[in-house]
């Protein structure tokens, strides 16, 4: 029998020739895993009093985020349970020991008794480490002090400088019933973000190019990935996509395919050939940006085929085993303007399609692809659509604030009841994802009740709604050439108007030196009158994607006053809650929200500096630092 510790057999390993290993696996690293560990008093008798039912507990929380947390791809992540109930010290080692083994990230406590709390705490200095995400939930109810517990644990990790959320129902439970919606609201929560956090941990944003038009945002921040997210950076020049059109370093049969997507959409050519540098035909213009749009993926995620020496001898390319692997990268940015873009088209197409949830193989995770490389601006993206379960995400220009007077006085129409508070005029060059061209909500029968990530999984099981999604996109959108004005090179921007009542949530991080700090705010979509939408597109860009957005509680010039930089991203669904748990989670203090109070859900260290967000993400830092 092999051990684990025997020593490798170096010259096997040392092989002359490299494949692409794992081409099943889009991107490499551990699905989120979650543990729950159930705890009780160790006395003869309280122990074996509470077992049944402090399994029980168990039991349902392991149901409860099996069956409603999902990764982007919609999978289930990891749930794992302790081998037993943990009351002491070599109980814990055993559940530490198997943890080990499972790749947890994240940990949820479970008791409805008393049990030693800081000397648990002292034991569990190993279950898990600082890294981890901690969350307690003690029952509410008379027999057993599962009260009694939480607090003093709780306390003794704040005493510890350990985050823990706390779950603690303000109703008396019933241990025969199911989780009450308050208890599940707040697991879940908590596994969401915890499952987020794991998830990102390890991989990479791959910054294509540089800083585009002196955007701050596209200033790709090293440290702040590896000590906020404990994420890499990997970094190419734009050339490399110049390059592999050249060399023909990319799945010709993939372009294939791609092109006949993009040409069963509307497009509408009304550049001339002659106008565009190097006099690029229509059918030239397309095609390289189906041709960009796939390099990009394979710059991403990597592609075997680019490995494969016989698939490249048929179809015109050199095989490259280590260009092949790409950057295991869950979000990038590609530069575009200026210095691509003065050249050849723009990556409105690679961006609009990637973006969304559907392309030329149909449904699929979407990926995460930022405009002029706002890196910020793709880590709000990549957090709101794991956030959400994989919901796409809209980048956008935070273009014009309107007010009603000011609608009214261009156009002659009265829309302060429609819009009391004024809308947010979000656009941007084409690159918004696809899937805002209709509302994804009516799809689904009942998602008036239902959570954006409850409508998502509807969506993911049902070939029939994936079909009828992709078919509205795809009738709502016009491809249409950019301004030659601002893009010499052309490129076909995607156009649609998002249509009115969707609740949606707009999101940006943000840098103050070598502090991340977080905006969010929750609103919804309005459709305006066709007079009014018809002025506001004639005065803007009537080529780019157009989604008019009104924020609760505040007026949109206080969002745009307020919001920071040039661009945000934008989520279906109200995720603001969601938000800001996981930015407690890594410390990163949130600036702006408008997310009500009954709603937030912090570690309880958080209430021990008065709810002062800035202070306690101070006195902690970074979590990777």
């Amino acid at each position: 029998m092999k051990s684990c510790c025997d020593r490798p057999d170096f010259k096997s390993l040392a092989k002359p020739v490299r494949t692409f290993q794992e081409p099943d696996k889009v991107i490499l690293g551990q699905i989120p895993t979650i543990a729950i560990t159930p705890v009780s008093d160790g006395r003869s008798g309280a122990y074996e009093a509470n077992a049944v039912k402090t399994w029980a507990m168990a039991e349902k929380v392991y149901d409860l985020i099996k069956e409603n947390v999902r990764t982007v791809d919609g999978k289930p992540i990891n749930v794992v349970v302790a081998p037993e109930i943990v009351y002491g010290a070599r109980t814990a080692a055993r559940a530490q020991a198997y943890y080990a083994t499972q790749g947890v990230g994240a940990n949820i406590w479970v008791g409805r008794s008393w049990s030693y709390s800081d000397e648990l705490m002292g034991a569990m200095m190993g279950i898990g480490s600082s890294e981890w995400q901690q969350c307690a939930y003690g029952l509410n109810q008379t027999d057993r002090p599962g009260a009694v517990w939480l607090k003093a644990f709780t306390a003794a990790m704040d005493e510890k400088k350990r985050p823990i959320f706390c779950v603690y129902s303000p109703d008396l439970e019933d241990e025969d019933a199911p989780l009450s919606d308050f208890v599940a609201t707040k697991l879940l929560r908590f596994a969401r973000c915890a499952a987020a956090v794991a998830y990102i941990r390890g991989k990479n944003y791959l910054s294509i190019g540089g800083v585009s038009m002196g955007i701050i945002g596209s200033d790709v921040r090293r440290n702040m990935f590896k000590d906020y997210l404990g994420m890499g950076t990997v970094s190419v020049d734009m050339s490399i996509v110049t390059g592999r059109i050249l060399t023909n370093f990319y799945d010709p049969e993939e372009v294939a395919k791609g092109l006949e997507f993009l040409r069963s959409f509307k497009i509408k050519h009304t550049n001339k050939a002659k106008d565009r540098r190097f006099g690029r035909s229509d059918a030239e213009l397309e095609e390289m940006c189906i041709k960009m749009s796939c390099i990009v993926k394979d710059l991403m995620h990597g592609n075997p085929k680019l490995a494969d020496a016989k698939y490249g001898k048929k179809c015109g390319f050199k095989a490259d085993v280590e260009y092949s692997q790409g950057a295991n990268a869950i979000a990038a940015g590609t530069q575009g303007q200026r210095q691509w873009t003065d050249y050849n088209p723009n990556f409105d197409v690679t961006e609009s399609m990637l973006n969304s949830s559907f392309d030329w193989n149909g449904f699929r995770a979407p990926y995460i692809v930022a405009t002029e490389n706002d890196s910020k601006n793709g880590l709000g993206m990549l957090i709101a659509n794991i956030l959400t379960g994989g919901v796409p995400q809209m980048f956008a220009d935070i273009r014009t604030n309107w007010t009603p007077a000011s609608i009214q006085k261009a156009t002659g129409v009265n829309v302060s009841k429609l819009c009391p508070n004024g809308i947010i005029d979000k656009r941007n060059s084409g690159a918004a994802a696809l899937d805002y061209a209709l509302n994804i909500f009516k799809l689904v029968k009942g998602s008036e009740k239902m959570t954006i990530q409850e409508v998502w999984n509807a969506i993911r099981a049902d070939a029939k709604l994936q079909e009828k999604l992709i078919a509205e996109a795809k009738k709502n959108t016009t491809y249409m050439n950019a301004a030659l004005t601002y893009f010499p090179g052309d490129g076909l921007s995607s156009h649609f108007t998002s249509p009115g009542g969707i609740p949606m949530t707009a999101y940006r991080y943000n840098m103050v030196g070598d502090l991340l700090t977080c905006s969010v705010v929750e609103g919804e979509t309005v459709e305006l009158p066709q007079k009014v939408q018809e002025h506001i597109n004639r005065v803007t860009d009537p080529t780019w994607p157009e989604t008019s957005w009104t924020p609760r509680g505040m007026s949109s010039y206080e969002y745009m006053n307020n919001i920071g930089p040039n661009h945000d991203a934008n989520s279906f669904g109200l995720i603001g809650a969601d938000f800001i748990t996981f930015n407690a989670m890594l410390r990163i203090p949130v600036d702006m929200h408008n997310v009500d109070e009954k709603d937030i859900f912090r570690p309880t260290m958080w209430q021990r500096f008065g709810n002062d967000d800035y202070r306690v993400c101070a006195e902690l830092g970074p979590i990777y630092q």
